[in-house]
């Protein structure tokens, strides 16, 4: 009986020395919840541990502290994990940091502090960041034109924007929707909270508010814009102390000659664009593709590139996932004309045949910025009052990942880029 009681007390301490490490796999075979799976690496941050990110490696796996509360975490969120030895998990980095492999182990250090640019009345399925955020159970805070013009970004590591107009044209609703309660609304919500922090116009206001965002990137921030939040801020940018809104957004005529005057040196991503002079069409300038496509719905797919894991772990990081083929979805800004995309911005995906950019990242200042086109990976053509996604159906979808992927990438342990 004592050698029975020897063995299973050696038994248990062998495994507490061999078992160091839990794998959370993100190829598509390992994995039956990638969504979720970037939520429990969020919450080991929290925990003040570090992760590695394995980059390249089926999918892009996180190799965690072993630990029984982080199993139970991962059975209860339904996240696949393997345990590994010590010996297991240093043979992966072994290879891993082979010169002949693609790949590369990134230390992740701190949960980044996320915020939520969006106005209160928003319900949180008007954004895919923030259903993917609230289904990876991912915390973040909602900020909006008070909080950004009193200087509360300098709090969060990370902010998204949206389904935002930065020009004050009102999303362009103007020709469709201009009668219907809920435009008169929003209209009449917007003039009042302009008016409340100061500016005549809420063009000018919400231009004030780009530029708190810009400066907030250079000072070292990270930002990801998605739809609309994407064009309408570097349009907000380069019309910087240039009228071009039509009467019916501003309640005066639009400046003479407005496109001429557009300063793209003062852009993020975008130049030589052209705005959209017409008030009743449903568009911001020739930087969307979302007329100009010629893409059947069955064959909407972009591709993610291919960067090298060693060299250039910043877009590497951005671009992981279990498939480099991923589904097309439209929105307001649905993809970027590759022509106006400024030389010094890396292009992640893209639709070659079509050319357009799906998805883009460079650097500004101290920080960085992602736009990323369309609205909401698994609605391909979402409409006002449309329900919706129930992410619980698309627990392993590679356009959420990309999100996701920029939500943990200022959690990474800088390191000097060598290209």
């Amino acid at each position: 009986m004592r050698g029975r009681l020897f063995f299973f007390f050696f038994f248990l301490f062998s495994m507490q020395i061999f078992a160091s490490s839990l794998l959370i796999p993100m190829d598509a075979e390992g994995q039956k919840n990638h969504l979720k799976a970037y939520g429990i690496t969020y919450w080991v941050l929290t925990k003040q541990q570090k992760v590695q990110w394995l980059l390249n490696y089926r999918g892009g796996s996180f190799l965690l502290p072993d630990g029984e509360n982080i199993r139970k975490e991962c059975q209860i969120r339904g996240v696949s994990f393997e345990i590994l030895s010590d010996g297991q998990a240093q043979s992966i980095l072994d290879d891993i940091g082979s010169p002949s492999q693609n790949q590369e182990a990134v230390i992740l250090e701190k949960a980044p502090k996320i915020a939520v640019y969006s106005p209160k009345g928003n319900q949180p399925w008007d954004d895919a960041v923030t259903m993917v955020l609230t289904y990876a159970e991912i915390p973040y805070e909602t900020v909006y034109d008070q909080e950004v013009l009193n200087d509360k970004l300098v709090l969060f590591d990370w902010l998204h924007l949206h389904h935002e107009d930065f020009t004050g044209q009102y999303g362009k609703f103007y020709g469709t929707y201009r009668a219907f309660p809920w435009y008169i609304e929003q209209k009449q919500q917007a003039e009042a909270l302009a008016t409340e922090l100061g500016f005549d116009k809420v063009s000018e206001e919400k231009k004030a508010v780009a530029m708190k965002i810009r400066n907030y990137v250079i000072g070292g921030g990270f930002m990801f814009a998605m739809c609309s939040a994407t064009d309408s801020f570097d349009i907000a940018l380069a019309a910087d102390g240039v009228d071009i809104c039509e009467p019916m957004f501003d309640g005066d005529p639009s400046e003479a000659n407005y496109q001429n005057k557009l300063d793209f040196g003062k852009t993020f991503a975008f130049t030589d664009f052209i705005l959209e002079r017409n008030p009743n069409r449903y568009e911001f300038s020739s930087i969307d593709m979302t007329e100009k496509r010629r893409v059947p719905r069955e064959t909407d797919y972009f591709t993610l590139m291919d960067f090298s894991a060693k060299w250039d772990p910043v877009p590497t990081m951005l671009c992981q996932n279990h498939t480099a083929l991923v589904k097309g979805f439209m929105g307001q800004t649905t993809s970027f004309d590759r022509s106006q995309v400024k030389p010094t911005v890396m292009v992640l995906g893209e639709n070659k045949i079509n050319g357009e950019a799906r998805y883009i990242h460079g650097i500004k200042g101290k920080g960085f910025f992602t736009f990323y086109g369309g609205h909401d990976p698994e609605d391909y053509q979402h409409r006002v009052g449309d329900p919706k996604t129930e992410l619980e159906l698309h627990p392993t979808s590679p356009g959420y990942r990309l999100i996701l992927n920029n939500v943990l990438f200022p959690a990474a342990r800088k390191k000097k880029q060598k290209t």
